[in-house]
């Protein structure tokens, strides 16, 4: 079934925009983690136990130009929370994101149910401006302490981590962490992850781009740090992902692991790593997040299926 369909039966089945809370239905991180119809997947926060519903939001397209647009990523951001996800991940650098999330959360009232994370850079290893950053997505986020707070592609982050780590004793910041979307600042990133103490990490991860999965995966592991994924369908390494099964039948088995739609089955072998503690793809049409959202429910492939679901995008998709 092509994602397109899916999205539009769950709609008419009309069983698609659950509004109770999330619910822990998994012990840590088990790539084998399930849960009941309805409830969304947690897992937790090794440095402090906090638990997050594995799918979150990505917002590198929150600039809308039209006031539709503008409504339709309110919707989008209101049926978040609702459906029991949390965490919003933006950035300065994305446009006007910032500026557009602070006025939606405080128009719908939902920041208390919002895990916010944003980005900050030290250009030329300017402190004063590093801080002056952090100041203004305070003003434009419309709050007064930032859930996360990540060094965006690693810009400056030697000068930046420690402000950062001041910033969170003075609780104006609760977690700290570093990003990346691009293979060759893997050897830099695991340089940082070796040597200071970080609470989150931001990688790209995808079926078709398994290379964080070769060292930075499993040191996040082993250094006890939380695992956010950028470009969960394909970026900048490997393309639009859905573009590449457009015209392809969703396998049957895929029904193993309870994936109705291709959205679903490459977001489901994500979720299903164990380093992975939640993914946020772009989304801003309501009828995205309905589907992706059921990525994050049911049963996750576990380790066979996975390498299953590798083979068969390597040998069938990729070939």
């Amino acid at each position: 079934m092509r994602r397109r369909d899916m999205i539009r039966n769950t709609l008419l089945a009309g069983g698609v925009l659950w509004a109770g809370g999330a619910r822990s239905a998994t012990a840590g991180n088990s790539a084998t983690a399930s849960a009941a119809h309805g409830d969304l997947i947690q897992r937790t926060i090794p440095v402090s136990g906090e638990r997050l519903p594995v799918l979150g939001l990505g917002t590198n397209n929150y600039s809308p130009t039209t006031s539709a647009e503008l409504q339709a990523r309110k919707e989008v951001l209101q049926t978040l929370t609702a459906a029991g996800a949390s965490v919003v991940d933006t950035a300065p650098a994305y446009r006007e994101s910032e500026q557009v999330l602070g006025g939606l959360l405080a128009e719908i009232g939902n920041r208390k149910q919002v895990f916010l994370a944003t980005k900050v850079t030290a250009q030329d290893n300017d402190r004063a401006a590093g801080e002056a950053m952090l100041e203004e997505s305070m003003r434009r986020l419309r709050t007064t302490v930032l859930d996360l707070v990540q060094v965006h592609n690693l810009t400056g982050a030697g000068v930046i981590l420690p402000i950062l780590r001041a910033w969170q004793r003075d609780k104006r910041i609760r977690y700290v962490g570093i990003t990346t979307s691009r293979d060759e600042q893997y050897p830099e990133m695991l340089s940082i992850m070796r040597s200071t103490p970080l609470d989150f990490i931001q990688v790209d991860y995808s079926i078709a781009n398994r290379s964080a999965a070769e060292e930075i995966l499993p040191l996040a592991v082993a250094r006890k740090i939380a695992v956010l994924i950028n470009l969960p369908f394909g970026g900048r390494r490997d393309g639009n992902l859905f573009g590449r099964v457009r015209d392809r039948q969703l396998p049957d088995w895929a029904a193993e692991f309870d994936a109705a739609s291709w959205g679903q089955f490459l977001l489901k072998y994500v979720l299903s790593h164990p380093a992975v503690t939640c993914a946020i793809p772009g989304m801003t049409r309501l009828a995205n997040l309905t589907d992706n959202l059921q990525a994050a429910r049911g049963r996750l492939p576990d380790g066979a299926q996975r390498a299953r679901m590798a083979r068969y995008w390597d040998e069938v998709v990729g070939s």
